[in-house]
């Protein structure tokens, strides 16, 4: 059975064919660090991670480079800077913020199971290639400068007759609609409403680096921009896949295209674009007004990474998800399942029954499914959970992570159920269900056999 990837592009499933098989190429965009990542943030890092990992299994480790960038200039970070060390300057402000924000990223995803990217470009790392997308585009007549901006023409490519693409085809929107579903901003430099900065001046105390376009006065690039410049320099002109949320599509994504067709004359810049859907928490869009704006990190703190993983992936990844307490305590249990079989078990082949939704768009619901049929199997059981991230720890190691995230202490747990046990030796039933209830008061449940007491932590 063939990889299949559904293309916002062609809007098709479409049969996965590498440029090359020995050079598999996928860049996805990353995070903008100026603050803690929200579960939002989260969905593309595992879909992406559950792809990365399939390609890998596919067609061999040393030949999947997989490219996620990590955005460090941005207005964002520049208002964090200001606000949190007012007392630096800016500058220093600035990689302050985003070397602590970087670092909090990347433990974040660390604890989700996700793989490190083959390379993990920073913007401010790659400032000379976007200055060379710029000279291009200006010297194609597709960028023009206008008051020590540089600023990219829709108009222009889409009147180019050389076999660029239309402006607009990722979004299916026609550049009436983009400016009519867009926050456009007005600027009386502009020679079209759609058109869009490539380079602009910085403001004073800002991060600046030598213009572009002959522009004497220091500036900083545009945000899209930095994507097609970290992807030209990591994966070349042409790469297989581009992916990231589905918000991205417009404007971000669409300029992307415009950009790096335009300067290298591809009709392409990806042959698969992929796109995950948007997440919304208790049925309600996430933000910070309705007080559930929820981070990766407040949600480890009650959570095992690999169960918000679980969680995330129990939905298809194009489909909107909802993120729900009731699902979370079931993604628990069903991890709880999975540990205790497979865990310390050595690996097998992954089961062709759980590989094949996978080939299939990615259908990881489907996949999951297989899993629970696979309980006679323990080794393809354990083989199958590893292919998709999951048992990174062994048995002991899960039930000791579930107790740290609870806040259950297990030394306290255990002196109870001795004295639990005691009482019941003694046939002092009150003392034994008094203690049984304050057990379930500190989130623990305990079951007793012919054997002993065991317990978990309850969900």
């Amino acid at each position: 059975m063939e990889l299949r990837l559904h293309d916002t592009l062609s809007r098709e499933k479409r049969p996965f064919v590498p440029l090359d098989a020995k050079n598999v190429r996928m860049y996805v965009c990353g995070p903008t660090v100026y603050d803690f990542a929200h579960i939002g943030n989260a969905r593309p890092v595992i879909v992406f991670d559950v792809l990365f990992r399939l390609l890998r299994h596919l067609y061999g480790e040393a030949h999947v480079k997989y490219v996620r960038n990590i955005t460090d200039v941005d207005d964002k970070i520049n208002d964090r800077a200001a606000r949190d060390f007012p007392g630096l300057p800016l500058n220093e402000a600035i990689r302050k913020v985003t070397e602590q924000t970087g670092q909090q990223f990347h433990a974040d995803v660390d604890a989700l199971g996700a793989l490190r990217p083959s390379v993990e470009p920073r913007a401010t790392e790659h400032i000379g290639e976007m200055r060379e997308i710029i000279e291009r585009l200006v010297k194609g007549g597709f960028a023009y400068v206008a008051e020590d901006h540089v600023l990219f023409s829709p108009q222009a490519m889409n009147a180019d007759k050389t076999g660029l693409p239309r402006y607009g085809a990722l979004s299916n929107r026609s550049l009436d609609e983009m400016v009519a579903g867009a926050r456009v901003d007005v600027a009386p430099y502009k020679k079209g409403n759609t058109d869009f900065v490539l380079w602009k001046p910085s403001k004073p105390g800002e991060p600046s680096w030598p213009s572009p376009a002959g522009i004497k006065a220091e500036g900083r690039p545009g945000w899209h921009i930095e994507c097609s410049a970290m992807a030209w320099k990591h994966l070349g002109e042409h790469f297989d896949i581009h992916g990231g949320g589905i918000d991205l599509v417009f404007p971000h994504h669409e300029n992307e295209v415009a950009q790096t067709c335009c300067a290298f004359h591809q009709q392409r810049m990806a042959n698969y674009w992929m796109h995950n859907g948007f997440l919304q928490v208790e049925s309600e869009k996430m933000s910070k007004s309705l007080g559930n704006f929820i981070t990766i990190h407040e949600l480890l703190a009650d959570w095992p990474g690999e169960v918000l993983r679980l969680n995330m992936l129990k939905t298809h990844y194009r489909s909107p998800i909802d993120w729900t307490m009731k699902s979370l305590e079931e993604s628990a249990k069903t991890l709880d399942d999975w540990y205790r079989l497979a865990a310390d078990v050595e690996p097998g082949k992954p089961a062709a029954s759980v590989v094949e939704p996978l080939l299939d768009d990615l259908n990881t619901p489907l996949a999951i499914a297989a899993l629970h049929g696979l309980r006679g199997d323990v080794a393809a059981l354990a083989g199958s959970l590893r292919l998709l991230g999951f048992l990174s720890e062994s048995a002991g190691q899960w039930e000791s992570r579930k107790q740290q995230a609870s806040g259950v202490d297990a030394g306290e747990v255990e002196r109870l159920i001795a004295e639990r046990t005691a009482a019941r030796s003694r046939k002092d039933f009150g003392e034994s269900d008094r203690i049984r209830d304050l057990l379930a008061a500190m989130g623990v449940a305990i079951k007793d056999s012919k054997d002993g007491t065991t317990w978990e932590v309850a969900r």
